[in-house]
C-alpha cells in the first residue's frame, strides 16, 4: 500500500511560481526525451527565472511578515527558529497535558496558598499598627472620582487604532476585521462603552476570559503544570472598555499624587531601568562611604492571583477616593468573572474567579499597585529604602557593620511586612526571597561573620541575583550581565547569520535591532563607569551584528561600517542613556526619585557658570567593592549639555540633537 503525505506548501508558492515551475518541469522533460541544445538552453533559462521569482517572492512575504511583526520579539524569535530548523524555541505543551489538568491544577494551586494565609491569619491579626496603616484615608472628599466621564468618538477611535490586534477566543470576527470595518458600526460601539461607564455596570461577556498556560522559563520542564504561568486573555472590546477605565483612574491618581513615589510598574516616564539605576546608584554611593549595604529581594506567591475583592474595593473607596458609580462599576468587573483554560483547541470547563486579578488585562496590573499602595507607609516607618514594580519589592539598606543592632531595623520591617500581607491574603514566599550584599570586602565579612537572621531568611548573602531582568553580581561589575547579554546575542546572531541571504538589509536591520540591539541597551545605563574590558564584550557582539548585517569579511576595519549605519559604539550608546535621563528629569519627563539626584549649581560669587546650567557632581574617591577597584561617576550628573540644549522644547528634537552631538564626537 502506498501513503501519499499532504504537503503543506509554503505560503510564499502563489499561482505564478506554480506555472513557473510546471513550465520549466515540462522544457526540463522535452530537453531529455530529444536532447536538443535548444532545448536545453530554453530548460535552463526557465529555471533561472523560476528560481529568480522564487527567491524574489519569499523576500518579499518575509519582508511583509517581518514589517509587520517588528514590534513583536517573540512573533520574529519563532519566525527565525522556523526559518533556521532550530528547535531551541519555546516548547508547545504536551499533549499529555489537557486544559481540564490545567483549570485543576490552577484552582487547587490558589486554593492552597488561600488556606496557608489563613492558617496564618490570627498571628497576623496582631499587629494593630498594620492594619491601621492599611486602612488610612489619604483623599479629601472633593477631590474623590465620583463617576466616569463618557468618551468621545474621537477618543475611542484613537484607542481602538493603538490598541494591538490581538484576537481572543471569544470575540466573534478577527480583531483586525473589526477595526477595518468600526467606521460602520460606531455608533452602537460607542453606546456599549458610553453605558457601561455612566451607569457603572459590566457587561457578562466582557468578564469571561480564556486562560492561556504559559511556561515561565523555557528550561523548565513543559510536562509539569507548576511551570506554567496563568495569562488571561480577554476580548478585544473589553480591553478597549479597561483602556478608557485605566485612563481615567491614572490621571485621578496622578492629579491627587496617590501614586506611591518608589512603585514604577505600569507608570508613564517610569521603567525598571530608572528603578535600578536608582537603586544602583545608592548602593555604590553607600560603598564609597565604607558603609555595607542588603539587599532584599521579596518574591509572592501567585500574587496577582490571591488578590482579595472585598479588600481591593475597600482600598479603591478609603485609599484611592473612588466612590459612587465608579466604584460601582469596580464591583461589576470583580464580580460574576468565570475564566476556562484552552489549549489543543478544546476548553475546560468554567470556573468563577473569587479572588484576584487578571494578569493579561489592562485594569489588572493598576488594580494591583492600587493594593499595594499601603506596603509603602510601613517600609517608610522603619527607614529603609525600597523600590516596587508590580509585585517585585526589594529593600535595600546601608550599615556600618561596627554599629550594634545593625540588622534590627530590616528584621522588624520584613516582620511587619509579612503582617501586613498575610492580611491581605498575599504569601510571602521566603524560600525564594534572596539577599545580596555589597559594599568593601572587609565589611561584608564582618557582617558575614556573625550569620545574622532576617525574621526566617538566614543572611547568606548570594554570588549573584536577578533583579528586574539584570543580573547583579556582589561587586556590582555586572560582569554576569554582560556575559549573558553576550552570550544570547551571539545565538540570535548566528541564527540571522543562517538567513541574511534571503533577506534585504532593511529587514535583516530590523532583526538585529529586535534581538540585538535591544538586549544592548536594555539598563545599560547601569554601566556607566564600568571597567572597559566589560564595555569591550558588549562592543564585540555589535561589530559582529554589523558584520553580518553589511556582509564584510571578519578582519575588515569595523569603524567605517558603524559610521555608515550611524550607529553609536557601545560606550556612547550608554552615555546616551544617561544623557537622556538627565534631561528627561531636568524636564519633569522622570520619576521624582530620578530628579532627586540632581541638584543645580549655585556658585557662591557672581560667575559666569552660574547661568551654563551646570549641575553639582558630588565628591566620590575610588570604590572598593569584592577586592578591586574601580572609578565611578555617579549616574546623571554630566555637566556636558548647555543650559539651551537643557531646556529644548520637546524630547523629540532634543534626542536626534543628542545622537548627532554624540556621533561627532565617536567618529569626528
Amino acid at each position: 500500500m502506498k501513503v501519499i503525505r499532504d504537503r503543506k506548501l509554503a505560503p510564499w508558492f502563489n499561482s505564478h511560481l506554480r506555472a513557473l515551475k510546471q513550465n520549466s518541469r515540462k522544457l526540463e522533460r522535452t530537453w531529455r526525451s530529444t536532447h536538443h541544445e535548444e532545448a536545453y538552453l530554453s530548460w535552463k533559462n526557465s529555471l533561472v527565472l523560476y528560481k529568480n521569482k522564487l527567491r524574489q517572492t519569499r523576500t518579499a512575504y518575509f519582508s511583509a511578515l517581518i514589517e509587520e511583526n517588528k514590534h513583536n520579539p517573540k512573533f520574529l524569535f519563532s519566525t527565525v527558529a522556523k526559518l533556521t530548523q532550530n528547535h531551541s524555541s519555546e516548547p508547545s505543551i504536551p499533549l499529555a497535558l489537557s486544559s481540564n489538568d490545567f483549570m485543576g491544577f490552577f484552582t487547587s494551586k490558589i486554593n492552597s496558598i488561600r488556606n496557608k494565609i489563613f492558617s496564618i491569619l490570627p498571628n497576623a491579626i496582631s499587629s494593630s499598627s498594620v492594619s491601621e496603616a492599611a486602612s488610612e484615608v489619604t483623599v479629601e472628599p472633593h477631590l474623590c472620582l465620583n463617576r466616569f466621564d463618557p468618551v468621545e468618538l474621537s477618543e475611542l477611535s484613537k484607542i481602538l487604532a493603538s490598541s494591538k490586534p490581538s484576537t481572543c477566543i471569544l470575540d466573534p470576527i478577527p480583531t483586525k476585521l473589526f477595526k477595518d470595518a468600526f467606521p460602520l458600526v460606531t455608533a452602537p460601539i460607542l453606546d456599549i462603552i458610553n453605558l457601561s461607564l455612566v451607569n457603572g455596570y459590566v457587561p457578562q461577556d466582557f468578564k469571561v476570559a480564556v486562560i492561556k498556560p504559559s511556561l515561565k522559563k523555557p528550561s523548565l520542564d513543559p510536562d509539569d503544570p507548576m511551570n506554567y504561568r496563568p495569562i488571561s486573555n480577554l476580548p478585544f472590546l473589553s480591553k478597549v472598555l479597561e483602556k478608557i477605565v485605566a485612563i481615567q483612574v491614572c490621571e485621578h491618581l496622578n492629579t491627587n499624587a496617590l501614586f506611591e513615589e518608589f512603585q514604577s510598574g505600569f507608570r508613564e516616564y517610569h521603567s525598571t531601568e530608572t528603578v535600578l539605576v536608582r537603586v544602583t546608584n545608592d548602593i555604590l554611593m553607600a560603598s564609597d562611604k565604607n558603609l555595607v549595604s542588603v539587599l532584599v529581594l521579596l518574591d509572592l506567591s501567585a500574587a496577582f492571583d490571591t488578590v482579595d475583592h472585598n479588600v481591593l474595593l475597600e482600598r479603591l473607596e478609603h485609599v484611592v477616593g473612588i466612590k459612587g458609580t465608579a466604584l460601582g462599576w469596580f464591583k461589576s468587573y470583580l464580580s460574576d468573572r468565570f475564566h476556562f483554560v484552552n489549549v489543543h483547541d478544546k476548553s475546560s470547563s468554567y470556573s468563577r474567579v473569587t479572588c484576584g486579578v487578571p494578569q493579561g488585562s489592562v485594569l489588572g496590573p493598576i488594580l494591583f499597585t492600587i493594593y499595594m499602595l499601603p506596603i509603602g507607609k510601613i517600609i517608610r516607618q522603619h527607614g529603609i529604602n525600597f523600590h516596587c514594580y508590580a509585585d517585585d519589592t526589594q529593600l535595600y539598606l546601608s550599615i556600618n557593620p561596627d554599629e550594634p543592632n545593625r540588622l534590627g531595623r530590616l528584621q522588624a520591617c520584613l516582620e511587619d511586612i509579612k503582617n501586613w500581607m498575610t492580611l491581605n491574603f498575599l504569601l510571602l514566599n521566603q524560600d525564594k526571597t534572596e539577599v545580596l550584599i555589597f559594599g568593601p570586602e572587609i565589611q561584608k565579612r564582618k557582617l558575614l561573620s556573625q550569620s545574622p537572621d532576617l525574621n526566617g531568611i538566614t543572611l547568606i548573602s548570594e554570588n549573584k541575583v536577578r533583579n528586574l531582568g539584570v543580573i547583579f553580581d556582589q561587586d556590582m561589575s555586572f560582569k554576569s550581565q554582560v556575559s549573558q547579554v553576550c552570550r544570547i546575542s551571539f545565538f540570535h546572531l548566528r541564527n540571522i547569520a543562517k538567513i541574511r541571504s534571503i533577506l534585504s538589509r532593511s529587514d535583516a536591520e530590523k532583526l538585529v535591532h529586535a534581538f540585538i540591539t535591544s538586549r544592548l541597551d536594555y539598563c545599560n545605563s547601569l554601566l556607566s563607569g564600568s571597567p572597559q574590558n566589560v564595555v569591550k564584550s558588549l562592543q564585540l557582539v555589535q561589530n559582529a551584528a554589523a558584520r553580518v548585517l553589511m556582509r564584510i569579511k571578519k578582519r575588515d576595519h569595523i569603524s567605517p561600517v558603524l559610521a555608515s549605519l550611524h550607529w553609536l559604539p557601545v560606550k556612547f550608546r550608554i552615555d546616551f542613556k544617561i544623557l537622556l535621563l538627565t534631561y528627561k528629569a531636568l524636564n519633569n519627563q522622570g520619576p521624582s526619585y530620578i530628579s532627586d539626584l540632581i541638584v543645580p549649581y549655585v556658585p557662591n560669587r557672581a560667575l559666569r557658570s552660574q547661568t551654563a546650567g551646570l549641575l553639582v557632581v558630588p565628591r566620590i574617591s575610588k570604590i572598593r567593592m569584592g577586592g578591586r577597584s574601580f572609578s565611578y561617576q555617579a549616574p546623571l550628573l554630566w555637566n556636558q549639555l548647555p543650559a539651551l540644549v537643557r531646556e529644548a522644547d520637546t524630547l523629540s528634537t532634543f534626542k536626534p540633537w543628542l545622537k548627532t552631538f554624540l556621533f561627532d564626537r565617536a567618529y569626528g
